[in-house]
């Protein structure tokens, strides 16, 4: 059968299409892993301190020049946590490590003096302290790193089965004479380091990562493994594996969801950061030629938010004097002082929130079809530049806004005054490392979610749902309403804990149905996280920015608090490829449940599951996937990989975890 491209498809793609690179040369040089981390961030940071503990040969890519994504290159480097998890100290021993580093580092945990956390610090020193981190576990543990910044994955060769990656091909891109590195935003830049040929901005080499191994005679096990930390889920759709995109559709499962059928072009929002001082004077403030534009979408969002002082100090990084003590909105924090640092990351500010197919962020399979970008040397990214541009106007826009806008988009005219005793900070010293000074790489909230492969009670593939970690009642006539009665009786049944066959079977009525109060517990679980749901829904209209533009609506019905929840290993194997495991935003989770499954600590915990699994699996020549394959029945060696992370001071459960034990209320 031919398949056919509409014209607007078509047109949709010419610019994508024209950027495609040339053919490859050979490789510049070949180097052997244990296994190869793609990513950078907290999840590809937490997986090689753990595979170079176990004394592994580690190879690790990343996109920019700093290690740490959320809390570095990503300019986000406030903790996010929650009270009773960090009054427990309940994390994974490198978490734990990086906290008391970053103390040390300051003399105390929150140099910013901040309200969001109780941690904000720079970045660049967060990619430091990460730096130092890895070097000491290299020699702790007798293992090896690589590290290769500023390079991409371009190719992967695959089996005949298509079972195994056999070699990736990367690009690292170097700067050009006298201009220096992070010169150009990376709308500028992102395109040009997919190329193979040199430019006028970058000499690339080109680096072809193969097994350091060779399989033991008799072995059918992976001899080496590759593990997707990247932001947008970039190898598992190089792979082409099954994977999700955006708003999941409405199910019992997914009760909560704003769509009665999935929509993969409405991810949460994603945020270039940057940093401004408070200063003593007033400073002379430019107008960006693109501002009317953008003007229209700013705002402090709600009236107990409409507070220039409590906006600054919400994500303060950096507060060399006390300042005075302010209250605004229920609110307690200290007034900005003249040489405070403010990072900025706001709702209706710098956040971009693209949600159609017209200017979606992160291409959907089929988008990536219609460019080129699945045929061989075609990968691009997967990435729509244009409106990484334009995120980037959106964040250098806000700026303005906060220190000389006068409109509010959601609050009305008298709310916001002129700020102008403050100033962007940009240069390759400035807080964000850049010469533009925006985030090196824009905060991204959701990315490509695997679907897990076929698995007990799931046949569709594994999935981690809303269901499993919410704790809303259910209560509100909404969900009886708008289910179908089956869906309605089968959402109370998965609530219900112990009496769910009762509830199945109409014994007990689905509105008498008894509520557990915990989130579900797996029995392949391999780590923790604890966060609220938390949304940054995308916008209707195209483009985003568009005057009186809305959120999709009912994305926020699914926020709210969510139980302590586990990390399941189903959730980071995907299917088809045996030696391609995933951490990240990128596990099996749906839509809801992936806005828990974000922040830092969950990304360090997916990350030291797959760096202990990926050295126990070499070490004891066996694939992920046959650790819980025979679910729900015993499985040895799962529960010696759980033994293991234990001993390494990993979680891999809440304190009182039980499936008797239904009342998790204590864990706010």
């Amino acid at each position: 059968m031919k398949r056919f491209i509409s014209l607007t498809l078509i047109s949709t793609f010419l610019a994508p299409l024209s950027a495609i690179a040339t053919p490859p040369r050979n490789p510049d040089k070949t180097i052997n892993c244990d296994i190869l981390v793609v990513g950078g961030g907290l999840s590809g940071v937490a997986t090689a301190y753990e595979a170079l503990l176990a004394g592994r040969t580690v190879c690790h890519t990343e996109i920019t020049d700093w290690l740490g994504g959320q809390i570095s290159s990503q300019g986000t480097s406030a903790l996010d946590e929650r009270p009773t998890q960090r009054a427990k100290q309940f994390y994974s021993r490198g978490y734990l490590e990086l906290r008391s580093r970053i103390e040390k580092k300051y003399g105390k945990l929150n140099p910013g003096n901040c309200w969001v956390s109780e941690s904000c610090f720079l970045p660049r020193d967060g990619h430091e302290i990460l730096t130092q981190m890895l070097k000491d576990a290299e020699k702790r543990g007798k293992g090896k790193l690589q590290f290769f910044p500023n390079t991409v994955i371009k190719e992967l060769e695959l089996s005949s089965d298509g079972k195994i990656i056999n070699s990736a091909i990367a690009i690292e891109h170097k700067p050009v004479g006298s201009t220096p590195l992070n010169t150009y935003t990376l709308s500028q830049s992102i395109e040009d380091s997919y190329r193979y040929e040199n430019s006028s901005k970058f000499t690339k080499n080109i680096i072809r990562f193969v097994p350091k191994q060779t399989n033991k005679p008799g072995s059918n096990a992976p001899n080496w493994y590759v593990v997707d930390t990247s932001e947008t889920g970039e190898i598992i759709a190089l792979a082409d594996v099954p994977y999700r995109l955006g708003i999941d559709d409405r199910s019992y499962l997914e009760p909560s969801s704003s769509s009665a059928t999935n929509d993969q072009y409405c991810p949460q929002g994603f945020t270039y950061t940057f940093a401004m001082e408070a200063t003593k004077d007033p400073q002379p403030q430019t107008m960006p030629s693109f501002y009317q534009q953008y003007s229209p979408y700013y705002s402090y969002e709600l009236k107990r938010l409409a507070s220039f002082p409590l906006v600054f100090s919400y994500r303060r990084i950096w507060s060399p004097q006390p300042g005075q003590p302010g209250q605004f909105g229920g609110v307690k924090f200290t007034n900005p002082a003249p040489g405070d640092i403010s990072m900025q990351n706001w709702t209706w500010g710098n956040d971009y929130r693209p949600g159609t197919a017209q200017d979606n962020l992160i291409y959907s399979r089929q988008q990536l079809q219609a460019s080129g970008q699945l045929q061989p040397g075609g990968w691009m990214g997967g990435l729509r530049t244009e409106t990484l541009r334009k995120a980037e106007e959106n964040a250098f826009g806000y700026y303005y806004w906060l220190v000389a806008g006068t409109t509010d988009s959601q609050l009305g005219d008298g709310t916001k005054q002129p700020q102008p005793n403050n100033r962007f900070l940009s240069g390759l010293n400035s807080p964000m490392g850049t010469v533009h000074g925006l985030s090196k790489y824009p905060y991204m909230r959701e990315a490509r979610r695997i679907i897990g492969r076929p698995s007990w009670g799931q046949p569709a593939g594994f999935t981690i749902w809303e269901i499993d970690i919410s704790r809303r009642d259910y209560s509100d006539p909404y969900y009886a309403k708008t289910l179908a009665d089956k869906e309605y009786r089968r959402l109370r049944a998965a609530l219900s804990g112990l009496e769910a066959a009762s509830v199945l079977s109409g014994q007990t009525p689905a509105q008498n149905a008894a509520r557990r109060t915990r989130s579900t517990i797996f029995p392949d679980a391999i780590g923790i996280g604890h966060y609220a749901i938390d949304f940054h829904p995308c916008m209707v209209n195209s483009p985003p920015e568009t005057p009186g533009n809305t959120e999709r609506e009912g994305e926020r019905r699914g926020a709210g608090q969510a139980y302590p929840f586990q990390i399941a290993l189903r959730a980071m194997i995907p299917q088809k490829i045996d030696n391609l495991l995933v951490g990240g935003k990128s596990i099996a989770t749906s839509h809801i449940a992936a806005a828990a499954y974000r922040v830092h600590s969950f990304e360090w915990s997916a990350g030291a599951a797959a760096g202990t699994i990926t050295a126990f699996a070499l070490k004891n020549a066996i694939a992920p996937y046959q650790l819980v394959d025979n679910l729900p029945n015993p499985e040895p060696q799962l529960e010696a990989v759980k033994r293991l992370l234990e001993q390494n001071g990993n979680p891999t459960a809440f304190p009182d975890t039980s499936i008797f034990n239904e009342n998790w209320e204590d864990w706010k």
